[in-house]
């Protein structure tokens, strides 16, 4: 998007806060007009603001908002929410005595807008009755339900090992170009008819690679329940800070109204590093990595917003899948421990994996859900209640075989089981399983139906299996509603050994 379409879209935003500022206080005192000291790569400094208030959007130059950051006894800090070349030193500066706020509602869903909520998509602006502060207080424990429903990504090695349940905070995490937002992607896509609201929240992104997945979005008809918020990388660090509070304050608005939100932070390394950029040019004091002291408390106080509500306050959820990026597979680093300190698991994702071709490169041993199992559905216990277990012992064991080490005839057999386990846990993108075809399919696969296919047959056959399988049933949806001890379960069984049988 160029800087000038921004410029233009912009006095929307100028045009209304104007009209707020003259609505409310129609004579301001001299002392509350303060004057531009300087102005570098999207911050602001101020003078002759006493009676400034803490993140307070102020209107700069009669065209550029900003917010206040850092209020010190002669000057105010300010993060610039639009880009600064048309400021000098002298313009003024307007206090607007309210705080940022942002446009909600349904009429949002299906739209690309900025933090501001200026539209991206050259539809128009969308017609909006309220709006909301970016910054709100999370919800109290006392508000707060348990996190007992699931959230089905449609991918099987998340929805069986690691589940993610209707108000958790999962955690995504992995190098460069390893699969992150294709996890998140295809979680947004497998929402459909499901009832929840999506939220895809770009911050720092290139242009390029968020209109490749909005495309996606929109060609698999995701888009009908989606609300994208967009920030690009070259936008002034302060609008990349409060793109992900806009977004949550945009989702929260459903929550509160008994809705299902599922909302996508791609990626917070990003917006760390735009809070970064802020506080070193605001002359804070840096800290580890050049980070503010405050880094754990500005995602801290993000995350905290993603819950379950009791219904006597809404009854919503809001489902949050953070994103953050490693280098060099080290998730000790400083912003990755603070989020996964924060977070309630995290779905690891693992270069040698990806370069293996094992899709998604999902870490089994790394990734954690804390939550999520007291939401998975109970067909799954019935199927894969221990193949975590299964899975970590033949990795062990084929880190042991690579060092040539004669076999018997047991751990041959459990390498070989796990070898189809592990290609079974293989996905396309864009390529999503309902919870009744995964349990389909992994019960195959634990019950050793499939050790006597060949491992690069498994992918055909599961096909095959499914097929006939639906053709017989019609959908296998009832499978995820039963219970482990179903007598169900048998003829299912039954039905997947004779359907091997033929494929050999």
């Amino acid at each position: 998007m160029s800087k000038g379409f921004l410029e233009s879209t912009i006095e929307q935003v100028v045009d209304s806060m104007e009209q707020g500022i003259n609505k409310v206080h129609p004579d301001l005192e001299p002392e509350e007009i303060g004057r531009l000291t300087s102005v570098i790569q999207g911050v602001a400094m101020a003078e002759g603001m006493r009676s400034v208030q803490a993140e307070e959007l102020l209107l700069i130059g009669g065209k550029v908002p900003g917010v206040a950051l850092d209020i010190l006894p002669d000057t105010v800090g300010i993060a610039l929410l639009g880009h600064s070349e048309s400021l000098s030193v002298e313009d003024e500066v307007v206090r607007t005595h309210n705080v940022l706020k942002v446009p909600v509602g349904d009429n949002l869903i299906g739209r690309i807008i900025n933090p501001l909520g200026i539209p991206l998509d050259g539809i128009g602006p969308p017609t909006m009755s309220e709006s909301m502060p970016v910054e709100r207080e999370a919800p109290p424990i006392l508000h707060r339900a348990p996190v007992n429903t699931p959230l089905q990504t449609g991918i099987k090695v998340i929805d069986t090992l690691i589940p993610i349940g209707r108000g958790q905070r999962e955690l995504i995490l992995g190098d460069r170009q390893t699969g992150k937002t294709a996890i998140a992607l295809d979680t947004i896509v497998n929402q459909k008819n499901k009832d929840v609201i999506c939220i895809y929240c770009a911050i720092g992104q290139r242009a390029s690679s968020v209109a490749r997945a909005m495309a996606e979005l929109r060609k698999r008809g995701a888009m009908d329940y989606t609300l994208a918020v967009v920030v690009e990388g070259d936008s002034p660090p302060g609008l990349q800070f409060i793109a992900p509070y806009a977004a949550t304050t945009m989702g929260e608005y459903f929550m509160h109204k008994g809705k299902d939100v599922l909302i996508v932070y791609d990626d917070l390394t990003r917006h760390a590093q735009a809070y970064r950029q802020l506080s070193l040019l605001l002359r804070r004091p840096p800290g580890r990595e050049a980070f503010p002291s405050d880094i754990f408390y500005i995602h801290s106080r993000l995350l905290e917003r993603s819950t379950r509500l009791k219904p006597e306050y809404g009854g919503g959820t809001l489902t949050a899948l953070p994103i953050i990026e490693t280098e060099a597979q080290n998730i000790s680093a400083y912003i990755p421990t603070n989020l996964i300190s924060i977070t309630d698991g995290q779905i690891y994702l693992n270069p040698d994996l990806f370069q293996k071709g094992i899709l998604p490169a999902v870490d089994v041993g790394t990734s954690v859900s804390r939550v999520g199992g007291r939401a998975q559905m109970e067909a799954y216990r019935k199927v894969a209640a221990d193949l975590r277990l299964t899975y970590s012992q033949f990795q062990e064991l084929e880190a042991f075989a690579r060092f040539g080490t004669r076999l018997d005839t047991e751990t041959r057999a459990k390498l070989d089981h796990g070898h189809r386990v592990r290609e079974i846990l293989k996905q396309n993108r864009f390529s999503p399983l309902t919870a009744g075809q995964q349990a389909a399919v992994l019960l195959a696969v634990t019950s050793g139906h499939f050790d006597t296919i060949l491992t690069s047959d498994i992918h055909k056959a599961e096909k095959v299996l499914l097929a006939k399988l639906e053709s017989k049933h019609g959908s296998l949806d009832f499978l995820a509603s039963s219970q482990p001890d179903d007598a169900i379960w048998a003829d299912i069984n039954r039905d997947i050994e004779g359907i091997v049988e033929d494929i050999e």
